[in-house]
């Protein structure tokens, strides 16, 4: 009991030695392989072993699900079956075997995988299948359809630039569990050995190679360099924060004087009278900023109160960027705050016009006070 717990103990060590390592990730259909094998296979106890050869030929489909662990299917087709007592129908195919294994690479599992299979591989294959022999015995049905177990030892070489292609050499055994009637059970009697040769190909990865391929990680360098420049840029996000805090009490403020703030007129020329406040616009922008809608309020209560006033709107954009740009920006501000006055407010369109006036930088000597939007009552 000890000495299996030790090798236990020894082949987890050494699966998680392959675990640690890391892998490109795989898809569902990446690592399949299909091959064809071929060999020879004999009655193991009370029989001549070479009198009683018996040829066969399979199809084996696969997929490596790690470079440790595999599963596949496989069927076997018998050409002949000398030593058996069941006497063989006339048909050129004796018996089959069907069989559903389990695969195990001893050498990535011990090894450790380099990211590449090695040339020469030893991999261990077993499971549990069904066999049928196509017998007139009359006697034993259960000699007809059996519970089968194969296990083997697969001497793999791979070949090829891209080591896509698999040539092996496998020895195996392979019991008939139930043939003594419903007992299941692992009898030498009724087991036959046999080798096969076989060629598996490894179809295409969505990594493009054929094989499990690993991850290229970056040194730890790197990686410091990556976390000091994060806490730097975390650094300037909390220093912005504390800005915005700040600008967000401004505005505030601002907000709070301009609702207390009632509407002057002043001239602008000596036949245009303009209503103040004015909305600022950030630049390149002709969205309304939340903390502006205090000044159109304004304007709109000032319309309410003299129904026959009418308000000329003047867009204005800053001199940074192209005329053309500015001109279009300068209309799109201007329209935006009728827009509001009329959707918002409910004052009516008849009432408001609009112009874009282009670039200035007339109108306030701060270049960003000139990103605005006037109001001229032209009733006065």
């Amino acid at each position: 009991m000890k000495k299996q717990l030790l090798v236990l103990a020894v082949a987890t060590m050494a699966a998680q030695t392959m675990t640690a390592q890391t892998l490109t990730e795989s898809k569902l259909t990446d690592n399949w392989y299909i091959g064809i094998n071929g060999g020879m296979n004999a009655k193991t106890t009370h029989t001549s072993l070479f009198k009683n050869l018996n040829p066969s030929a399979g199809l084996r489909i696969g997929r490596n699900i790690t470079p440790v662990f595999g599963v596949a299917a496989e069927g076997e087709a018998y050409f002949n079956n000398r030593g058996s007592e069941a006497r063989p129908l006339g048909t050129f195919v004796k018996g089959i075997n069907v069989s559903l294994l389990g695969t195990t690479n001893f050498s990535n599992l011990f090894g450790g995988y380099t990211g590449q299979p090695r040339v020469f591989e030893v991999v261990g294959v077993y499971g549990i299948g069904w066999g049928h022999a196509f017998s007139t015995a009359s006697n034993t049905p259960q000699r007809q359809n059996v519970m089968t177990s194969k296990l083997g030892l697969d001497l793999t070489f791979n070949i090829g630039e891209a080591r896509a292609w698999q040539i092996y050499v496998e020895p195996n055994i392979t019991y008939g569990m139930n043939v003594d009637g419903d007992k299941t059970h692992f009898n030498s009697n009724n087991s036959a050995l046999g080798v096969l040769v076989g060629v598996n190909y490894k179809l295409g990865n969505s990594n493009g190679t054929h094989n499990f391929a690993l991850a290229e990680l970056r040194d730890q360098g790197e990686i410091d360099a990556l976390n000091d420049r994060i806490n730097e840029l975390r650094g300037d996000v909390e220093s912005r924060d504390v800005e915005i805090a700040a600008a967000a009490r401004t505005i505030g403020d601002l907000e709070t004087r301009l609702r207390n703030q009632k509407p002057v007129i002043v001239n602008e020329t000596k036949t245009t009278n303009v209503l103040q406040p004015s909305v600022i616009f950030r630049q390149g922008k002709s969205t309304i900023d939340a903390a502006q809608y205090a000044s159109i309020s304004m304007i709109a209560t000032y319309m309410k109160n003299h129904k026959d006033a009418k308000i000329l709107i003047k867009g204005y954009a800053s001199p940074e960027g192209s005329m053309e740009l500015n001109q279009r920006l300068s209309e799109a501000r201007a329209t935006a705050v009728k827009n509001a006055l009329v959707k918002r407010y409910g004052i009516p369109a008849s009432r408001l016009t609009t112009q874009g006036m282009g670039a200035t930088d007339k109108m306030f000597d701060e270049v960003d006070f000139n990103r605005v939007v006037v109001f001229i009552d032209t009733t006065k």
